[in-house]
């Protein structure tokens, strides 16, 4: 407030240019007893769908980015990820779960035949050579980014901070978001409006569409 004398970043968004990104919404993360589960990410669900189906039918584009990384033997497309970030005991788990052919959207999440699924291979969905997600998105002259799924600290956040260096509007959606902790979410929420962009909940978001 003291910097910007107002709390929201924006005022309004064209949902023609405007598009949901659902961040690793998949088994990996969602399943009970997965090998990275976020129990949270089930709660979102309704949310997310919420906001799914108001924005196609503002006429906006839905996004699932999921991820997913190859292996060939020993060696890995991320091997930093998978030497130091996930631990011995279900290192084997992990990647089998990650591998590129069993990657689909949460089967709770509306999927409409109108959305688009994009994979990644590092936490950011924007970072060079991850995705071709910004390539999407300028073709389709979309210039406001909607962040969903999970983890909010994680992926979510490494994404939606790339977003906005790379002069997309951007809103993560507070409660279509889900983290391990409510603290690490909270404390996510809390930096990016302060220098990233903007929180909304996701009816807020919708809200704004051509106020």
């Amino acid at each position: 407030m003291a910097r910007r004398g107002k709390l929201h970043w924006f005022d309004s968004f064209d949902p023609g240019a405007t598009a949901l990104i659902v961040i690793d919404m998949q088994e990996t993360f969602c399943a009970p007893g997965a090998p990275a589960e976020v129990p949270a990410s089930r709660d979102i669900v309704p949310a997310i769908n919420n906001v799914a189906r108001k924005l196609r039918a503002f006429g906006g584009q839905v996004i699932y980015v999921l991820h997913a990384n190859t292996h060939a033997g020993a060696r890995s497309d991320w091997d930093m990820f998978f030497a130091h970030v996930v631990a011995d005991d279900v290192r084997a788990r992990t990647i089998e779960s990650l591998s590129p052919g069993r990657q689909k959207v949460w089967r709770d999440l509306d999927h409409d035949a109108s959305d688009l699924v994009v994979f990644k291979n590092r936490y950011s969905a924007l970072i060079s050579g991850s995705s071709n997600l910004e390539r999407i998105l300028r073709s389709m002259n979309i210039d406001t980014l909607l962040i969903a799924g999970t983890k909010t600290n994680v992926c979510c956040e490494s994404t939606a901070r790339d977003a906005m260096m790379l002069d997309f509007r951007t809103v993560m959606l507070s409660d279509c978001c889900a983290a391990l902790s409510d603290d690490e979410h909270r404390a996510t929420l809390e930096t990016f409006i302060q220098q990233f962009g903007d929180v909304l909940t996701g009816e807020e978001a919708l809200a704004l569409m051509n106020a």
